[in-house]
C-alpha cells in the first residue's frame, strides 16, 4: 500500500471520507490472573468535523510538572492557538499508550521542558490548517507516531509533514493501537536486522504490544520464533501470534530452554525490550556473530557491558531509535505504509484489550507497568466517547 506525501506538493490531494464511525469494546480485568475481554458498552467515535474559528481555545490535556510515578499525570486545561506555517490542528480521537510514555514520565528519556504533555501516537481529524498550506483540508483523517510529543490531549498542533494519511478501510482504534508499535517492529525486523526465512529469533515480552507484532511479522517472514512471557495466559496469546516455542520465564530459565530448542546453536537475533532482567541472558542466547537488539528497558537499564563480552562470540549490539529510521518524509511514509499493508492483508493483527478515558491516563500507566495489560492499550479523549 503506497502512501502519498500530500503535505509536500500542491498536486498531492488525498480524498478521505468526511466522517466515519468506529465501534469498539472495552476490556474488563477481573484480576491479574484471570482476564478476559467482554463487551461492556458500545461507544461511538464520531470523526465528523465542522469548519470553525481557529482562535485560541482551551482544551483538556494530561500534563507532567515533575518526574515520578503515574500520580504525576495531571488532567488540566491548556490553551491551544492557531496552526502556523506548515502546521495543522488535529482533534484526537484515539491515542496509543506506549512504554516510551512511561520512560519520559520517569525521566529515563528527557523531555525538553516542564510541564510537558506526553504521548507519541494518535489518530484524529484535521480541524484547521496553517496559512498557505496546500494538500490538507479540514476533515482529513490523519495519524502520527513519534515526535513531537504531546498526544495526550483532546486537540494538538502538529507539523503537517509528520502525519500520515489513514486508509479509510482501517479502524481508527486499530491505527492508534498499532502505528507506533508496528513502525517499531518494521524497522527492527526489516532494517535494523533483516530477518529472513531460516533464521531463529528470540522475542522477549512476546505478548506485549511490540512483542506480539514482532512475533506475527517474523513468523510471516519464515523465521522460527521463540518468545518469553510471564504467565500461561500470555503464553497462549504468544502461540496464537506465531511463536513456535514459548518460554514462561517465571517457571524455567530462558537461556537453558533456548539452548535446548536450538541444540546449543543459539539464535541469530534477540529483540529485548525488558532490559536489566534479561540483558545478560539475551547475550548468552546468541550464536556466533549474533545480533543483540536492545530497544527498551521495562525492568530498568542494563548494567554496562565491556566490549570484551561481545568479543567472545563476535556479537553485535545495538540500541536503535525509530526516529533515526524515519528521518525523511519518504522513510516515514514507507515505514507506515508497510504497516498498513500488513494490517490490511491480515499479516498483522492487533488486540486492543484495554481502553481508558484520557483523563484516567494515570490508571492506564499503573496497569501497564504492573503487567496487568496485554496487547495494546488505547486512551480515548473524554469528549470523543
Amino acid at each position: 500500500m503506497r502512501l502519498t506525501s500530500f503535505p509536500c506538493h500542491p498536486s498531492h490531494n488525498l480524498l478521505l471520507p468526511y466522517s466515519f464511525i468506529s465501534r469498539f469494546t472495552r476490556a474488563i480485568t477481573s484480576n491479574q490472573k484471570n482476564r478476559k475481554c467482554v463487551p461492556l458498552q458500545t461507544t461511538t467515535i464520531r470523526l465528523t468535523v465542522r469548519a470553525h474559528s481557529v482562535s485560541p481555545t482551551m482544551v483538556k490535556a494530561i500534563r507532567v510538572h515533575e518526574l515520578g510515578g503515574p500520580e504525576v499525570l495531571k488532567w488540566e486545561d491548556v490553551e491551544l492557538g492557531d496552526p502556523k506555517d506548515g502546521e495543522i490542528r488535529v482533534k484526537n480521537k484515539a491515542i496509543g499508550l506506549n512504554f516510551i510514555d512511561v520512560y519520559f514520565r520517569k525521566g529515563v528519556y528527557k523531555a525538553a521542558a516542564f510541564p510537558f504533555t506526553p504521548g507519541m501516537e494518535a489518530v484524529g481529524v484535521v480541524t484547521a490548517v496553517g496559512p498557505g498550506l496546500t494538500g490538507r483540508k479540514v476533515g482529513d483523517i490523519v495519524a502520527y507516531a513519534g515526535s513531537p510529543m504531546g498526544a495526550y490531549a483532546e486537540e494538538q498542533i502538529l507539523p503537517a509533514d509528520k502525519v500520515v494519511p489513514v486508509p479509510p478501510s482501517i479502524d481508527p482504534i486499530v491505527v492508534a493501537s498499532i502505528l507506533l508499535k508496528g513502525m517499531t517492529a518494521q524497522f527492527l525486523l526489516r532494517r535494523c536486522f533483516k530477518v529472513e526465512r531460516g533464521h531463529t529469533v528470540l522475542v522477549h515480552a512476546a505478548a506485549g504490544g511490540v512483542g506480539s507484532l514482532l512475533c506475527q511479522w517474523a513468523n510471516a517472514l519464515g523465521a522460527t520464533v521463540i518468545g518469553t512471557v510471564s504467565t500461561k495466559g500470555k503464553a497462549a496469546q504468544a502461540k496464537d501470534d506465531g511463536c513456535h516455542h514459548v518460554i514462561i520465564y517465571k517457571e524455567e530459565d530462558f537461556v537453558t530452554r533456548v539452548n535446548e530448542i536450538t541444540s546449543g546453536q543459539g539464535v541469530e537475533v534477540v529483540y529485548d525490550s525488558v532490559g536489566k532482567d534479561t540483558f545478560q541472558g539475551s547475550l548468552d542466547c546468541l550464536k556466533t556473530r549474533g545480533y543483540m537488539v536492545s530497544f527498551g528497558q521495562s525492568s530498568g537499564s542494563p548494567d554496562p557491558v565491556p566490549l570484551s563480552a561481545l568479543a567472545v562470540k563476535s556479537l553485535f549490539l545495538t540500541r536503535p531509535s525509530m526516529m533515526h529510521y524515519t528521518i525523511t518524509r519518504d522513510e516515514l511514509l514507507a515505514t507506515a505504509g508497510e504497516v498498513f499493508t500488513n494490517v490490511a492483508s491480515g499479516v498483522l493483527r492487533v488486540r486492543t484489550n484495554h481502553t481508558y478515558p484520557l483523563s484516567q491516563a494515570a490508571q492506564a500507566h499503573t496497569d501497564l507497568e504492573s503487567r496487568k495489560t496485554s496487547g495494546s492499550v488505547v486512551l480515548i479523549p473524554d469528549d470523543a466517547q
